[in-house]
Order: structure tokens, then C-alpha cells, then sequence
């Protein structure tokens, strides 16, 4: 009976055993898109992340909490987030970061309080993996079988970008709201592109979805998500800030957008927002504040408090600023930038990265008085 039992365990779990195609392999059939995710930041993460592996070491160096959404292919995923492993950098599954695989493998996307949980298809052995998508009618090749799912139009995207707690029940990361979807993600991040899905475009689809998964990394893309609108009088400035994007402006706990305005009077600026820092501005200054027993933390893992300053989705908001009495022929320059590691935060887990610890420009408007 106790063999019995051993084979019977060895074979649901021969069944179900799942057989991970790593992200080179898509290479073969879908060569566009392959070069376009890539480029993009679901291709990073421990390995070539700086900003993310940083902070991850400086949560744990034991345990690997994040591994749930930046590693989730991972062959001993429960392993890391215990602490009973580490990142392996020879281990494919890890290596691939926010794999192909893993993406269109989601089954299904389960709400829960913390964090959302993504719900693998399971995958019989020794047959060819089922991977899931938006297509209709889509083909199928000798390396897997193509189904088309509604999960990918509707809830796919909130798995991993919909909200996070931290043990203390504090907000540390929030994109989306429960009423909404994917479609919105998909629209703006995934805009149809040139090329078929395939390098055999069978069925001659003229487009697809970019997997560059556009983001704030990318300067023509950012400049979309913030319209800036300038009037002033003698009396001061006011700044209309609109985010048009589907959810906050700020998501992420690293990062910072804020604004620097100037009023140049003869080529010289008699009057900025801020004088050293652009936290100085608190109206004009986009990120999160943590604390924890009462005392302020950079890194948000074990914080007790949270605070946010936000504009959120499709939300406008008129800034005002007292000015020096504005004259005829002064120009007012307001310039949004984004600090993709914000000042403290790179001081905490010594950032050296340039690209990382310098603001951004997003968008910059002119008015002459």
C-alpha cells in the first residue's frame, strides 16, 4: 500500500509537471516581439535591475519577498520568498525575470487583501504547454498550443500591478482600482503595432500588440500621461496639473515627479518654487512618506505608517504660487520632471546610476506675461 502511494504521488506530480519554455525560445516564431520585450522593463530584474535589486537586499538578504511578481517563474519560488533559496543567476527560470511564459500561463487572476494572486494553468507532461492570449482563432506551432483567454482583456494585468501591503497592512505600491481592467493597461502600454504576431505570419494579421510595455522610461511615452496648463497675473501663478492616465500619478515608493517653476525676468530667474530640494514645494512634490514606530523609513518593507501625495487617475489640480509682481515681457517656465530613484532613496542604497538618481523631464510649458 505504501508503494502504492509513492506512485501515485509521482505520477500526479509527473502530470502536472510543468515544462517551461525560457524566453529565448519565443525567439524562433515571434523574432519581433521577442526584440521589443527585450527592451523592456519586464526583461529586468534581479540580475540587471540595479534600482530593484538594491532594494531587495536591503529589505532581506535572506529572504526574497519580491520574487513573487519579479521572478514568478521560478522553480522554487516558495524557497525564496522562505528564505530556503537565493536568486541563482545559472537558473533559467530565474534569470528570465517576468517571463513570456509566466504571462501567458495566468489562468486566472484571484483578489485578495494584500496582494492579488496569479493562478497558473496547469500543464500536463508530456504534452506541448497550452499559452493564452487575446487573439482570436490563434495558431497554434510545434512548441505549444494557443487558446484564446478573456482573462487578457480583463483582470491579467492586476496580478502584479494592482496594489501591494506590506506585513503592517501599509500600502506600499498601488496602480489600479477593483473596478477596473486590463483593457486600459493594454491600450496605452501595449499600442498596436506594425508586424505580424509571428515571423510566419500565417494568417496575415498587419499588427500587434507592442511587448516594450512603454512606461515611464520612455521619453516620448512619458510626456503623454501629464498636461500642463500656465496663467498668471500680478497676483501669482497658476498651474493646472491633469493626469490623463488610468491610474496615479505616483505608484511606485522609489520614485518622485514634482514640479520646478521659474519666472526669468531679462534672461535672469528672480523667483523658483524651491530653493535647494523640490521637496521644499510640498503642493508641487509627487511621492510617498513612510514611518515606522513614529520614526521616517526610505525603504517601506516594515513600515507601520504611509502617507502619499498623489494626483489620481483622470484627476486635475490648480497649483497656486504668490509670486514676485509679474511684469510685461517675463516668461514663467514650469518643467515636470520624474526622479526614477528619489533622493533619499538613493542615499539609502547607494545609487550610483545616473540615469537613475538624476530627474527625468517629462514635460516643460512656456508662458510670456
Amino acid at each position: 500500500m505504501k508503494y502504492l502511494l509513492i506512485l501515485t504521488l509521482l505520477f500526479y506530480t509527473s502530470l502536472f509537471a510543468q515544462k517551461y519554455l525560457d524566453n529565448h525560445s519565443c525567439n524562433e516564431c515571434h523574432e519581433k516581439i521577442y526584440e521589443e520585450f527585450q527592451s523592456s522593463m519586464h526583461a529586468k530584474g534581479y540580475f540587471n535591475d540595479t534600482l530593484h535589486c538594491k532594494i531587495a537586499d536591503k529589505v532581506s538578504t535572506k529572504t526574497y519577498d519580491c520574487a513573487r511578481c519579479h521572478m514568478p517563474m521560478a522553480d522554487n519560488l516558495k524557497a525564496l520568498i522562505s528564505g530556503d533559496a537565493r536568486p541563482d543567476k545559472s537558473n533559467k527560470t530565474h534569470t528570465d525575470a517576468v517571463s513570456c511564459y509566466f504571462c501567458h500561463t495566468i489562468a486566472y487572476v484571484k483578489k485578495a487583501h494584500r496582494f492579488n494572486i496569479n493562478t497558473k494553468a496547469r500543464q500536463a507532461a508530456n504534452y506541448k504547454p497550452t499559452l493564452y492570449g487575446r487573439l482570436n482563432n490563434p495558431d497554434d506551432s510545434d512548441k505549444h498550443s494557443s487558446v484564446n483567454n478573456p482573462i487578457y482583456g480583463q483582470k491579467v494585468c492586476m496580478g502584479c500591478h494592482s496594489h501591494k501591503l506590506n506585513d503592517n497592512n501599509v500600502t506600499i505600491f498601488r496602480a489600479m482600482g477593483e473596478d477596473q481592467d486590463s483593457k486600459g493597461c493594454i491600450k496605452c502600454h501595449m499600442p498596436e503595432v506594425e508586424g505580424g504576431v509571428e515571423k510566419m505570419d500565417k494568417r496575415a494579421r498587419g499588427q500587434h500588440a507592442s511587448h516594450r510595455f512603454l512606461g515611464i522610461h520612455d521619453e516620448a511615452f512619458r510626456k503623454t500621461g501629464v498636461d500642463i496648463n500656465i496663467s498668471a497675473s500680478q497676483k501669482g501663478i497658476d498651474v493646472t496639473l491633469t493626469n490623463k492616465m488610468e491610474h496615479p500619478l505616483i505608484i511606485q515608493p522609489a520614485r518622485a515627479k514634482f514640479l520646478k517653476i521659474e519666472v526669468i525676468r531679462s534672461g535672469k530667474t528672480i523667483w523658483q518654487n524651491y530653493k535647494n530640494m523640490p521637496s521644499e514645494d510640498a503642493q508641487g512634490y509627487f511621492a510617498y512618506s513612510f514611518k515606522q514606530n513614529g520614526q521616517k523609513v526610505i525603504i517601506p518593507a516594515h513600515a507601520t505608517e504611509g502617507h502619499v501625495h498623489n494626483l489620481n487617475a483622470k484627476e486635475t489640480k490648480v497649483l497656486h504660487y504668490d509670486t514676485p509682481a509679474l511684469q510685461k515681457g517675463d516668461k514663467v517656465v514650469v518643467a515636470f520632471y520624474v526622479q526614477l530613484a528619489k533622493s533619499d532613496c538613493s542615499r539609502v542604497i547607494d545609487l550610483k546610476d545616473e540615469n537613475l538618481t538624476q530627474p527625468q523631464l517629462i514635460k516643460k510649458e512656456e508662458l510670456k506675461f
